[in-house]
């Protein structure tokens, strides 16, 4: 897959292989368990803003958020291209900052 451009399904299969692999999901996981990790990566990407990182750091960070997002949608057969496609065009639809103040 190395060659091609990817579709958000194809990096989807690839993280969630990958931690099926090394050993993530040897076990049964839980939803909040898995949420919190995805929160922990946005919580690390607001430390490394704090800190004064750079570009890599940040994108690192955010890397690592979406990972953790498709090795999710991997082990619960969610189609998050679809869910996004589906929200892009929805909002495309909503009122100037959706109405509200903040």
């Amino acid at each position: 897959m190395r060659n091609k451009a990817w579709k958000i399904s194809d990096f989807i299969k690839e993280c969630h292989q990958t931690a099926k692999e090394k050993g993530w999901w040897d076990g049964e996981r839980n939803d909040g368990e898995l949420i919190a990790l995805m929160h922990s990566e946005l919580s690390e990407l607001l430390e490394a803003m704090r800190n004064h990182g750079n570009k890599d750091d940040v994108a690192e960070e955010l890397a690592d958020c979406c990972i953790r997002i498709f090795d999710y949608c991997g082990a619960r057969g969610i189609d998050l291209e679809r869910a996004l496609r589906k929200k892009i065009e929805y909002n495309k639809t909503r009122p100037y900052r959706h109405g509200k103040k903040f």
